[in-house]
């Protein structure tokens, strides 16, 4: 391996006023060699100073800190350095996800859950997953720094992901369902996906983000006060009705079900992790593909895994249309990038064009 191929470190700052937890996840991210924590911080004053002092790419922020709490800090670490991305640690209560989804609204990269003691710390999913974000927006940061067009699709170099196809046809059919997929950075991105796409839908909208189970309602609740589409986690047995979001909630899986007269309606299963993830985006897109015989539009965003691959798989045989967020805009390019080097997908593309072509395809059915 040549120098040149070898990825630039992330330079990492952890605030938070706890020495052990500052310590815990230090460790947790510089078990990958391509993390370097070069910066900790006890309150949010002391990080601004730190940030004047020294530039680094992801700052983990703690809420709940004396002197300067992390939602006080984060304006003024944006207004250091506009570039730097700051993941917020919360706490799995309402309150924390309350508060570190809206701080995604004020300029956050991301949020990771919390623990509440040491030992979930060491935990490989919750350790995966920290380490996936901060990787992730690190590489987002400095291809912005560099001037790197967000808004293309190439792959990076190294990473060997070919171009993935896109030559699939438009549906032949107008879709009944819009069924959104994510996971690692997709809090952000429904954000903008849901703003993008308006009020003028004409079809009910079905999203599984993995997720917690306080988090999932405050999402809800975030996605509405974007002012278009209204959004609540789903109930059991609801109509699914047009222009409406109904989010799955956290630890339980979204299943869509046939009802009367050719109508959609949810079901919430208790059944076990599929992907290691409840609610999952499998079993959401597999029966949708049953129960919408097939007229449902996938949109598969960022995502670390392969969840969505096998039920997009079911959606495209049954005759649905798949699109897929782009390797350059995408923390992390694994469920959208498992579909689209299946070959399943329609088109793949940046982040802020996804809303336009889902918008044409729910109007482009030709019976």
């Amino acid at each position: 391996m040549t120098p040149s191929s070898v990825a630039p470190s992330a330079r990492v700052m952890i605030c938070d006023d706890s020495a052990v937890i500052r310590g815990a996840i230090a460790r947790a991210l510089e078990a990958d060699p391509t993390i370097r924590v070069v910066a900790r911080a006890a309150n949010g004053r002391d990080a601004v100073e730190s940030l004047r002092r020294a530039p680094v790419d992801v700052i983990v922020l703690d809420i709940e800190m004396p002197v300067l709490d992390g939602i006080a800090a984060l304006p003024l670490l944006l207004a250091v350095d506009p570039g730097v991305r700051i993941v917020m640690a919360s706490t799995l209560t309402t309150r924390g996800a309350d508060i570190a989804l809206r701080a995604l609204r004020l300029g956050a990269a991301d949020y990771i859950p919390k623990p509440s003691a040491i030992g979930p710390l060491g935990d490989a999913l919750f350790r995966d997953e920290l380490v996936a974000k901060v990787k992730g927006l690190a590489r987002l940061r400095r291809a912005a720094a560099g001037g790197a067009a967000a808004g293309g699709g190439a792959p990076r170099a190294g990473t060997g992901c070919p171009p993935a196809p896109a030559s699939r046809p438009p549906p032949a059919r107008t879709p009944h369902l819009l069924a959104i997929g994510s996971s690692t950075g997709g809090p952000q991105a429904l954000l903008a996906l849901v703003a993008g796409l308006g009020r003028d839908v004409g079809v009910p909208v079905a999203i599984t983000q993995h997720m917690p189970p306080a988090f999932t309602a405050m999402l809800a609740t975030h996605i509405t006060a974007l002012g278009g589409l209204p959004c609540a986690e789903a109930e059991d047995q609801a109509p699914l009705l047009p222009g409406r979001i109904y989010l799955a909630p956290g630890n339980r899986h979204l299943l869509i079900e046939a009802g009367p007269t050719g109508s959609l309606r949810t079901r919430l299963s208790d059944a076990p992790p599929v992907n290691y993830c409840r609610p999952a985006v499998d079993p959401m897109l597999e029966s949708a593909a049953v129960a919408a015989q097939g007229r449902v539009l996938v949109a598969m965003l960022t995502g670390m895994g392969h969840d969505g691959l096998a039920g997009t798989t079911a959606v495209i045989a049954a005759g649905g249309t798949a699109v897929a967020q782009d390797e350059a805009t995408s923390v992390v390019w694994g469920m959208p990038g498992a579909i689209a080097q299946a070959g399943l997908c329609h088109a793949v593309l940046p982040l802020p064009r996804l809303a336009p072509r889902l918008l044409e395809l729910l109007r482009s059915g030709r019976t």
